[in-house]
């Protein structure tokens, strides 16, 4: 097994009014300082992008953030980062969030963080990425959405070695140790149209 070096967070830039997810949040940071990872995620000083952001900077720990220059502003663009680069889209936001990571995390979140978690899910399955990823179900926030990922299982439109991709914890911990597990060695094939 590959050594985890960052991890990618993916997660709003609202604070929602979950106090649970607040300190899900906070703890995941600490954690990602005590196993020495770096995090990385979408550069926002606000809401949970802002918050995970301040508390690993403020634990010691490295942060890269990658923000689209139309974003800065309504984002807050963070500016006390290790590393705070600016891209020109969205595209580009994620496929080098993706590329500085190693897996992958989602915390509650809207439409963004589903998007991301879908595209790096799919990517895993079609072969272009093979890193762990994982929802922190925070009082079963994810749960609907590990529902509906299960049926697509019974109806035979997602592989269930497909579905196994994407791990589900509900603390920080665990969601770590569940992902460290995993074998982080990319071995490149082709994909057959029977594999997807």
């Amino acid at each position: 097994m590959s050594e985890l070096k960052r991890i990618c967070v993916f997660c709003a830039s609202s604070p929602g009014s979950d106090p649970a997810i607040t300190e899900a949040t906070v703890e995941l940071g600490q954690l990602l300082v005590e196993r020495n990872l770096e995090l990385v995620y979408g550069g926002g000083a606000v809401g949970l992008m802002g918050l995970i952001a301040d508390t690993v900077m403020d634990a010691g720990g490295r942060v890269t953030g990658v923000i689209p220059k139309n974003l800065f502003s309504r984002e807050v663009g963070h500016r006390s980062l290790t590393s705070l680069e600016e891209v020109d889209s969205m595209h580009v936001r994620k496929a080098r969030m993706y590329e500085l990571a190693d897996a992958f995390i989602a915390l509650p979140g809207g439409y963004g963080t589903l998007e991301e978690l879908a595209e790096t899910l799919t990517w895993n399955q079609i072969g272009l990425l093979k890193k762990p990823v994982g929802v922190l179900d925070v009082g079963g926030f994810w749960q609907p959405l590990l529902t509906l990922l299960d049926s697509m299982v019974d109806k035979t439109i997602l592989k269930p070695a497909n579905r196994e991709v994407l791990l589900a914890e509900g603390s920080p911990v665990a969601l770590l140790d569940a992902i460290e597990a995993q074998d982080l060695t990319y071995v490149p094939k082709w994909i057959g149209e029977g594999d997807i």
